[in-house]
């Protein structure tokens, strides 16, 4: 069955033509509806203040989300604390960093992003690793971070300043569209639990966690990303078209192999495993030669 219809689980782009999806639209005569599944709530300073976190007790903000520098702004702004201008800034992207504009003055900040992959943006942290940071999270949040950064031995606090809650669907009628498209685990949550024993069409999914929510849930994912062969959605789908539109049979997807968070928190255990025994082994020539000159 060809793909005509697709429900994106995020909000409508301010320009559809302009958005990654409009060459699908263009090239393969498809509707795209975009609806979210989930809304982001910051919570309110009386839950921020249960948490006891003190924001000037710290030098560097993590921030992974947009939604999370809104409610930090906004929190500060409530309690009447004053950010001053020596606090640094850590972003997962670049598009997350340059969205500190709205509260700051960009050029005058101390401001750091990676390229969106969780082991380069560990690198960088780790850089800093004198600072004492404050890693703001939504509520759920995958725990990988938080991990890696104990594993590290980095000072850090954690803080939730939002949380996930499930959207008005009454008026999604599933039956209109050929594929969905989500891009967290509590999309799916959301799925199973306001369409109940539904019917599904073809799930799409984006990262290692939302798929693996996905088949947890017994569902059957058509289309993941990102991969080697497509970084982003919009590849994945278009590819995905393409080959159907040819007769070809594509597989469902599986999955193999650790999640990159995982698997760089891996490796450093690894790396940390093999200094171990060498630094053990310097240690103990050091107290063999300790011994020969007492002897002498």
């Amino acid at each position: 069955m060809k793909i005509k219809n697709l429900l994106i689980s995020q909000p409508a782009p301010a320009q559809v033509e302009k958005s990654p999806f409009n060459e699908i639209i263009l090239k393969h005569h498809v509707d795209i509806q975009f609806h979210p599944f989930i809304k982001v709530e910051g919570v309110s300073l009386k839950e921020f203040r249960s948490q006891r976190i003190e924001i000037l007790e710290h030098s560097a903000v993590i921030f992974t989300s947009r939604t999370t520098i809104d409610s930090f702004f906004r929190l500060c702004e409530e309690a009447r604390i004053n950010i001053p201008e020596t606090m640094k800034y850590f972003c997962n992207t670049e598009a997350v960093a340059l969205y500190l504009q709205k509260y700051i003055v960009y050029r005058k900040r101390k401001i750091f992003f990676a390229d969106g992959s969780f082991a380069n943006f560990m690198e960088l942290i780790l850089k800093h690793k004198t600072e004492k940071f404050l890693l703001t999270l939504s509520e759920p949040h995958k725990p990988e971070m938080p991990m890696a950064m104990e594993k590290l031995k980095l000072k850090f606090d954690k803080v939730i300043l939002a949380r996930t809650v499930g959207a008005d669907l009454s008026d999604v009628n599933l039956d209109q569209y050929d594929m969905l498209v989500f891009y967290s685990p509590s999309e799916i949550a959301t799925l199973v639990s306001r369409f109940p024993g539904a019917v599904l069409p073809r799930i799409a999914t984006f990262g290692h966690g939302t798929t693996k929510a996905a088949l947890k849930e017994g569902l059957t994912v058509s289309v993941m990303a990102p991969t080697p062969e497509a970084p982003s959605m919009t590849k994945a789908l278009e590819l995905y078209i393409q080959k159907i539109e040819a007769g070809e049979e594509v597989p469902t997807v599986m999955l193999e192999g650790d999640s990159p968070d995982q698997a760089y928190i891996q490796s450093r255990e690894v790396r940390a495993s093999k200094r171990r025994p060498a630094a053990m082994k310097a240690s103990s020539d050091s107290s063999v030669k300790s011994a020969v000159v007492v002897k002498k």
